[in-house]
């Protein structure tokens, strides 16, 4: 399941890509932006402020939707049957359902569109959620694209079992692997992550001697330290051909998403991390002989 295809992108790997979203993480970040990809299946968003109380949303799921005291919906998500039949019932937009069952061959239609523009480096950046978490459709999909000689980027966790790595190695250009932390209580708190998992993974990406990025997402009372950017730093050096860190500063892009997901949002009011705060970071990375870069 995909939540969004993004066409003509320049900001998930180099040149023009299509970024294929699929909805489904083994992990459950504080900070995500995109929290609606956290579940393997669809998610619904209500945003008070467009509602029209036209009421066709309850005419379809009486039994899970309804009004109340306060005006806006009371929406009991884990009790709608027919979450296809919500979509474009709402024609203020109030209420969306994301999620959407494409075949190989429906985004594959989709990725054509954008071919002419990809040049010398440009091609496909599958992400998510946890697009290693797809199987089989992940596959077929991945062995299209090498039929077609179309570059493929994907943006993981590594938070999977090696096999479903290892299935995508010849297939995958470019792994672009966000590491979060090295100590395990801090990981499992704040994403419910194993940390045992992920970097053991990455010593095994890097034994396979494939292409990859490390992005360390710097966020603020998790690893937002010299001392825990420092020990993250320090694991990477210990890989073989790791070339390359990059640094994504914490944002509140997705806050209000949280809000319309039913959701609390456990990041609070912390503020954006600037990229001036990053320059520490960025040197003790280049000291160490990476080539750096902040943002994707």
């Amino acid at each position: 399941m995909i939540f969004n295809i993004q066409r003509f992108s320049t900001h998930d790997g180099n040149g023009v890509r299509t970024v294929v979203f699929y909805k489904g993480c083994p992990l459950s970040c504080w900070w995500c932006s995109n929290p609606e990809s956290q579940s393997f299946n669809y998610s619904f968003l209500y945003d008070k402020k467009f509602c029209k109380n036209f009421e066709d949303c309850i005419l379809i799921e009486p039994k899970s939707i309804s009004r109340s005291s306060d005006g806006s919906l009371q929406i009991n998500r884990e009790q709608i049957q027919n979450p296809e039949n919500l979509k474009n019932t709402c024609i203020s937009k109030a209420l969306t359902v994301s999620g959407e069952q494409k075949s190989v061959d429906e985004i594959l239609s989709e990725i054509e569109k954008d071919r002419v523009f990809y040049g010398k480096n440009g091609g496909v950046t599958l992400s998510g959620g946890e697009p290693l978490s797809q199987g089989i459709y992940l596959d077929e999909l991945l062995h299209a694209l090498k039929v077609r000689k179309i570059s493929v980027n994907i943006e993981t966790t590594l938070h999977v079992a090696w096999q479903k790595i290892e299935r995508c190695i010849g297939l995958v250009d470019n792994f672009l692997v966000d590491l979060k932390h090295t100590q395990k209580d801090k990981l499992k708190k704040y994403t419910g992550g194993n940390t045992s998992l992920v970097m053991s993974n990455l010593i095994r990406l890097d034994n396979a001697g494939v292409n990859y990025i490390v992005r360390i997402p710097v966020i603020p009372e998790f690893n937002h330290s010299e001392v825990e950017i420092t020990e993250l730093i320090d694991f990477v050096s210990t890989l073989k051909n790791a070339r390359e860190i990059h640094f994504l500063p914490y944002h509140t892009f997705g806050k209000e998403k949280y809000q319309m997901l039913g959701l609390t949002y456990k990041m609070g009011s912390i503020t954006a991390v600037k990229h001036t705060e990053l320059e520490p970071y960025i040197a003790l990375a280049q000291n160490k002989g990476f080539k750096t870069k902040i943002g994707g």
